[in-house]
Order: structure tokens, then C-alpha cells, then sequence
């Protein structure tokens, strides 16, 4: 999962971020609302974390745009208003969640999770593919019932294909969405990284669909 976090205050987008990189998610930071705008507008990212005290604008002014202009990507406001016009406010510009400060780590990362899987049109926090469950909560990996311990790169490249399934992903939509845009990867990494999941997993559940990319499937490939 590739988000972009929209905060100014330093210590709390420092602190957030570093707690959903642990939890396997990719986060990309932006201090104001302009240049939110422009990486939202040039770059691919499962969700947006937008704080609505930017330096440049509230942040539902932002958000508001981007919905007239048809960006649909998941957005969780972030903010200290606690009164309800404000949140009113959010919703309306086109919020899909909301968590007011202070929040717990926890709890961001759980809606976060939540909105991305519906988002990929998915209602229940566990997936199934075939022997293989991946919990979007705990991010947690089974596979028949037996725990399969995954890094974190690893976590992150098997998530997305498990939203995704049963659909083809291709190399480039694995780039844009599971590594940082300041450190993408050659094909050559990408194809050690899906051999490494493989070994772990058995090379039945990772097809490679030859010229188009790679599908996670519940067993042998027909």
C-alpha cells in the first residue's frame, strides 16, 4: 500500500509515518495542500492522509477539487476540529473517513487498511485466495492454516497482488503502487523479489502471465 501523508506539523507526520512504515505501508509526505496537489495530480497512490490545517488552505478546499476533477482515490481526513460542521465540511467535499487528533496509531492505520480494501471492492478485513489468507488488519499471512513470515518489502508486493486478485498486475502498476518513487526498481528486482515471495508461498499460488505481469491465484495455474 502506497500512501501519501498531507501534514505540516513535523513531529506528528514523523512519528505517523514511521509507525505505518513499520506496519508494511509505503508513505510519501507533503507539508501543504499545493504540493499534495501536485503529487496527487503526477503520482499513483492507494490513499491520501489529509490534515485540514495546511499552511496553504484547508485541506477541503483541496480535497473538494480533486473530486470536481475526478481523482477517486481513498482519503482520510485528519484534524483537530472536533465540532460537527466541521466534519460536516469534510464529508461534504468528498472525505471518505475521518479521525480527529489526538488519534491512535491504531486507529488510522485500521480505517486506513479499511479503505483501501473497499476501495478494491473487497467488505471483509481477511482475504482468501484459494489456501492462502491475508488479513488486511494485522497483515498477517497463512498459508493452509500455517503463519508464512514475510519482510517487509515482501508484505507489501503480496498485498497488493491480494487485493488485486484474481486480476493481472503488471510490472509497472507493482512500481507505482508498492515502491517509492525515489528508489524504483529494474525489472531484475521486481523479478527476485516475486521469486523470494514464491519460495515462501509455493510457485503455484504467483502465476507470471507472459508479456502482461503477474496474478496471485489459489493454486495450479489452469
Amino acid at each position: 500500500m502506497k500512501v501519501l501523508l498531507v501534514e505540516d506539523d513535523d513531529a506528528l507526520a514523523e512519528a505517523l509515518a514511521g509507525a505505518l512504515h513499520e506496519a508494511g505501508v509505503l508513505v510519501e509526505r507533503a507539508d501543504s495542500g499545493s504540493e499534495a496537489d501536485y503529487l496527487v495530480r503526477t503520482e499513483v497512490y492507494d490513499a491520501v492522509i489529509l490534515d485540514l490545517g495546511l499552511p496553504d488552505g484547508d485541506g477541503s478546499r483541496w480535497l473538494g477539487q480533486w473530486r470536481e476533477d475526478g481523482i477517486e482515490l481513498p482519503v482520510l481526513v485528519l484534524t483537530a476540529r472536533t465540532r460537527w460542521a466541521d466534519k460536516a465540511a469534510g464529508f461534504s467535499a468528498g472525505a471518505d473517513d475521518y479521525v480527529t487528533k489526538p488519534f491512535e496509531t491504531a486507529e488510522v492505520l485500521f480505517r486506513l487498511r479499511a479503505l483501501v480494501r473497499r476501495s478494491h471492492g473487497h467488505a471483509h478485513p481477511v482475504l482468501h485466495i484459494g489456501e492462502l489468507t491475508f488479513d488486511t488488519h494485522t497483515g498477517s499471512v497463512t498459508l493452509a492454516g500455517r503463519p508464512i513470515g514475510l519482510t517487509a518489502q515482501e508484505l507489501r508486493l503480496l498485498a497488493y497482488l491480494a487485493h488485486a486478485a484474481p486480476r493481472v498486475v503488471s510490472r509497472s502498476e507493482l512500481v507505482e503502487h508498492v515502491y517509492d518513487r525515489d528508489h524504483e526498481p529494474d525489472s531484475n528486482v521486481i523479478d527476485v523479489q516475486i521469486s523470494r515471495l514464491r519460495r515462501k508461498l509455493g510457485a503455484e499460488h504467483i502465476e507470471t502471465c507472459r508479456g502482461q505481469g503477474y496474478r496471485l491465484i489459489g493454486g495450479d495455474a489452469s
